[in-house]
């Protein structure tokens, strides 16, 4: 079992180093192990350039999201939905789901998983990744 952080943390987003996901997607890395080990919280904050999405994937964890800029369609299991800055998503672990930018402009999502041994499944292929590892940071994609 690791050891706890107890310390609290203030987190800069300007100096914590950016993500290149591919196609256009970064993401921020926040709160998770690499930061509080122990603890039951991954964060963090993803930007979407237009037309840009994650293909549809579930987790081994429950996780929230916030819309923090832009807009998104959503699917959750078989339903879609539209979304605009300030709306929020909750999905169960393992519901198959996806955000992608719908609008001309960016789109950054605040996300947090309740846990910190997070896992994508990609639905296309049933190959699953750590989440954040070397193999689950080329898949974002861009529609032609």
């Amino acid at each position: 079992m690791s050891e706890q952080h107890e310390t609290p943390l203030i987190l800069r987003v300007k100096e914590i180093p950016v993500i290149d996901r591919g196609a256009g997607v970064k993401t921020t890395p926040l709160v998770g192990k690499w930061n509080t080990p122990g603890h039951s919280l991954t964060t963090g904050m993803t930007r979407f350039e237009p037309g840009t999405a994650i293909p549809l994937h579930t987790h081994n964890v429950e996780e929230t999201v916030m819309l923090l800029e832009g807009s998104a369609t959503v699917v959750v299991g078989d339903q879609s939905y539209e979304l605009e800055a300030g709306e929020v998503t909750w999905v169960p672990a393992d519901v198959p789901h996806y955000f992608k930018n719908r609008g001309p402009g960016l789109m950054r999502i605040y996300w947090v998983y309740l846990g910190q041994e997070v896992t994508r499944t990609i639905i296309a292929t049933g190959e699953t990744f750590e989440h954040l590892s070397e193999a689950d940071r080329n898949l974002a994609t861009k529609p032609e």
